[in-house]
């Protein structure tokens, strides 16, 4: 009993303590690749995380720990072994364009007040894990991520391009973006533009000549001079409290919508791409571990960004130990190599970007659910351009609910097949897909192939309704329903059963009902069709012939 209990426990602690899987596992191979991601992730973070800051109307150190500190607390609780935690661009917009009414003017309580909003952050993301809320990402199907993946990896190439030709860029949203750099294609650096394209051609040369190994570092090593003083982050707990600051909770929450939903897209993406199964509902831990580990370092709210995950990626990351190694490099750098961190080119970082986010736009995938599912393709085009037209938080929830529309257009108009026999047997199968099969005489066979739900009930209805004066009612005795491809029903669907029932009673046809599960037999039974609800194991030969 004790040994019992103790095993429980131990898989409790598992459960909810990702590193204690994910190192039982490990390959001491993954080291090399794990510490090579971690300082590739560390030269990537610092110009993006400094940039971000600023942005967010932060000192730019604020960046830094927020990498720093929030890749440690999502590698304690995060279950993804891929996505990279830090500042982005889009949480940075929404800090600036939030905080600073709130804060009136003064700076030491705007830089609280963005540390509130990641302790908030990090508050919210408990409960959403108490209540289980990671169930709103079942919303977001495999169709959509490509589609997402297209348009946020077109919108990540965008911002960039600036970088790569040396002008200022600016614009909401893709094409904002597209027609100012147009604009400004006659004050394009050439130098600076020079520099970019060795850097990519670098890039994609070292991938094929030395697949494998750390090329990106190696490009940002060479690309990286002189630089600016900066300590590590004191900690502690934030000087305001909840109460202290109206319009927190808003803040804390748009973070979240932001983060947990760009975050798992990306995480789900790369936990497809090696196999393993992504927690949902455990990535509300490691983002709020990340949150409050960034909180505590007086940094504002953090996620998983597509970008540098793909930097993660990129460079060879198999497990979270790369964020460990990751905010080990940003320590080490900040405190004993501050005189390498000034002067990276920004034309040599978007190469190292572009290059990463250019495998998101799978041109493949796109033109395969072209080929193979016109739904899905819908749902990816929607997704690409929404993330193109409105930005990655409001484009991905605009394709989520595109998505539900379709899923409730297709199954509000489900195949109802009508049923023949095969010849020389007593097996039966769609007429729709075998015309050779037999009509039989004074009997139709039906057989929603989809649960029968207040969406689809009527449409099943008025099709059974329209056969039977397609074939003319006076040659018609009974009615079969078949619904073994039925496994739910609701009252919407059991009131549309009743109802034909009655209908065709007044006709003169009988309405047998077959091969319905337990539960959806003992809601006709309740609902008053007892009566022509067959047993369980009937066969449809044994309807027909007493029908005949």
């Amino acid at each position: 009993m004790e040994q019992a209990t103790k095993l429980k426990t131990g898989l409790v602690w598992r459960r909810y303590l990702p590193p204690l899987n994910w190192l039982a596992r490990y390959q001491p191979i993954w080291l090399a690749g794990d510490f090579v991601a971690g300082v590739t992730l560390a030269a990537y973070a610092i110009p993006v995380a400094l940039a971000y800051a600023t942005l967010a109307g932060l000192p730019p150190q604020v960046g830094i720990y927020g990498y720093l500190l929030g890749g440690l607390g999502y590698a304690l609780l995060g279950s993804s072994r891929q996505l990279a935690i830090g500042p982005t661009s889009a949480i940075s917009l929404m800090v600036a364009g939030t905080v600073a009414e709130m804060a009136g003017g003064d700076a030491a309580r705007y830089a609280a007040i963005a540390s509130l909003a990641g302790f908030t952050v990090a508050l919210l993301c408990l409960l959403s894990w108490l209540l289980r809320l990671s169930i709103l990402v079942r919303l977001i199907s495999d169709s959509i991520l490509v589609g997402f993946k297209a348009g946020a990896g077109l919108t990540i190439i965008m911002t960039q391009l600036p970088s790569l030709l040396g002008v200022s860029g600016g614009g909401h949203n893709f094409f904002e973006r597209a027609v100012l750099l147009v604009g400004e294609l006659g004050d394009v650096q050439f130098l600076v533009l020079a520099i970019g394209l060795i850097a990519i051609a670098m890039l994609f040369a070292g991938e094929r000549v030395f697949p494998g190994r750390p090329v990106a570092l190696a490009v940002v090593v060479l690309a990286i001079i002189v630089a600016s003083v900066f300590g590590l982050p004191a900690l502690g707990w934030p000087t305001l409290r909840l109460r202290d600051v109206d319009g927190i909770f808003p803040l804390a929450a748009g973070c979240l919508l932001l983060a947990y939903i760009e975050g798992v897209s990306a995480a789900r993406s790369f936990a497809t791409k090696y196999g393993y199964e992504l927690d949902a509902r455990q990535e509300f831990l490691g983002l709020g571990a990340a949150n409050l580990a960034a909180a505590l370092g007086h940094g504002y709210p953090v996620a998983g960004g597509l970008s540098q995950s793909a930097v993660n990626d990129k460079a060879g990351a198999r497990s979270p130990l790369a964020l460990v190694f990751a905010s080990l490099t940003l320590a080490v750098a900040l405190l004993f190599l501050t005189g390498f961190l000034q002067n990276l080119p920004k034309a040599v970082l978007a190469a190292v970007v572009f290059t990463a986010v250019i495998g998101l736009v799978d041109i493949r995938a796109l033109s395969r659910m072209w080929r193979i599912s016109k739904p899905d393709f819908y749902a990816a085009a929607i997704a690409l351009a929404a993330v193109l037209l409105l930005g990655i938080l409001q484009g991905i929830l605009l394709a989520a609910a595109a998505s539900v529309l379709i899923l409730l257009g297709r199954a509000s108009q489900p195949h109802v097949a009508f049923l023949g026999r095969i010849p020389g047997t007593t097996s039966y199968s769609d007429l729709a897909r075998h015309p050779e099969n037999e009509q039989l005489p004074h009997v139709i066979v039906f057989r929603p192939e989809a649960s029968l739900l207040y969406v689809n009930a009527e449409f099943v209805s008025q099709t059974v309704l329209e056969r039977l004066t397609s074939v003319g009612k006076a040659s018609i005795r009974t009615i079969v329903c078949d619904l073994s491809a039925s496994p739910y029903m609701d009252l919407a669907g059991s009131r549309m059963l009743r109802l034909l029932y009655t209908e065709l009673a007044a006709s003169g046809i009988a309405l047998r009902i077959l091969g319905a599960r337990g539960r959806v037999r003992d809601l006709l039974r309740a609902d008053g069709l007892g009566d022509v609800v067959s047993d369980r194991g009937t066969e449809l030969k044994t309807v027909i012939g007493s029908s005949a």
